[in-house]
């Protein structure tokens, strides 16, 4: 099923700044549940996706948040 809502095929990219680092997917819906987890070392990247599932993401540690918006700085 194809959705018309841009938003929901944004990407962003995490790239961590210590050990550790983790992403935490969050699934859309009546019900807000974690759904998905991944942990970084320093220097790796993740490459994440909104989708019809996936409404938002926390993320926890020192990283670096590459989204269309700009740069945002997790763990200062």
């Amino acid at each position: 099923m194809a959705n018309d809502d841009n938003s929901a095929n944004d990407y962003i990219a995490v790239r961590a700044k210590e050990d550790g680092v983790s992403i935490i997917g969050l699934t859309r819906g009546k019900d807000t549940r974690f759904h998905h987890t991944e942990k970084l070392d320093k220097g790796e990247v993740y490459i994440a996706q909104f989708t019809e599932n996936t409404s938002a993401m926390k993320i926890r540690g020192d990283a670096d948040i590459y989204t269309k918006h700009g740069i945002v700085k997790s763990g200062e």
